[in-house]
C-alpha cells in the first residue's frame, strides 16, 4: 500500500475513524514522511499546515489515536484510519471534530465492554457474574428478557418497551460473548440474507 502523494502538492486527506462505532472523529492531511512515522510507530501524525511540521495527535494533550487498520482508496490519494482514541480527538473535548455524538455504533464498544470485564475477570460486574453462572442462567436470563419485552410491546408504555429491548440486546451481548461469535458475525448474516 503506497499512497500517491503527488497528486496533491505531496499532501492527501487522511479520515480517521473510531475502530469500534466507525464514527468519524477527524480529518486531517499527511505527507509521505507523516505517513511512515504514522505506519511505524502505529500512532496518527499528521502535517500541520498552520505549523509547516509534523504533528502527533496527541502529543501535548496524551489524547493519541493508535491506529489498528489503515486503508487506501482506489484512488491511491486518501487515506482512511481505523484507531482507537485515547480520549477526546477533538482540540474542544469532544469525541469528534464533527459534533455527531450519537448512540450509533454503541452496541459494538457495549459489545467489547463486555468481553473486557469478562476477559479481565471484573469480580464486582453483574456481566462478569452472570457470564460465571454458565450458559443454562444466561439463555435463562434472555428468554426472561424476550418475553419482557413482548408484554410491554402489547401496551402502550414507549419508555418501558424501549427500556425491555435494551435490557434484552444487552443479555444478547452476553450470550454471544459465552458462546463464542461476535456481533459483527452475525451482522454479516443479516447482511448475506440481504442479498
Amino acid at each position: 500500500m503506497k499512497p500517491n502523494f503527488n497528486k496533491s502538492n505531496g499532501l492527501i486527506p487522511v479520515i480517521i475513524q473510531d475502530e469500534v462505532s466507525l464514527q468519524v472523529l477527524m480529518l486531517g492531511y499527511m505527507n509521505e514522511e507523516a505517513f511512515e512515522k504514522t505506519v511505524i510507530e502505529q500512532k496518527v501524525t499528521f502535517f500541520s499546515r498552520s505549523k509547516n511540521r509534523l504533528w502527533t495527535k496527541g502529543e501535548t494533550s496524551g489524547n493519541f489515536l493508535c491506529v489498528k487498520d489503515i486503508r487506501l482508496d482506489c484512488d491511491d490519494d486518501t487515506l482512511l484510519i481505523l484507531a482507537q482514541a485515547e480520549g477526546p480527538t477533538c482540540h474542544k473535548g469532544t469525541v469528534s471534530c464533527f459534533r455527531t455524538e450519537t448512540a450509533k455504533g454503541f452496541l459494538y464498544q457495549l459489545a467489547q465492554t463486555i468481553h473486557q470485564r469478562i476477559d479481565q475477570d471484573v469480580e464486582n460486574s453483574y456481566t462478569n457474574q452472570l457470564y460465571k453462572r454458565g450458559i443454562n442462567k444466561i439463555a435463562q436470563k434472555v428468554g426472561e428478557e424476550a418475553v419482557e419485552l413482548v408484554i410491554e410491546a402489547k401496551d402502550d408504555n414507549a419508555e418501558l418497551f424501549k427500556n425491555e429491548a435494551a435490557d434484552l440486546l444487552y443479555h444478547y451481548l452476553i450470550l454471544l460473548k459465552a458462546k463464542g461469535f461476535s456481533l459483527a458475525e452475525i451482522e454479516s448474516i443479516l447482511k448475506e440474507r440481504e442479498k
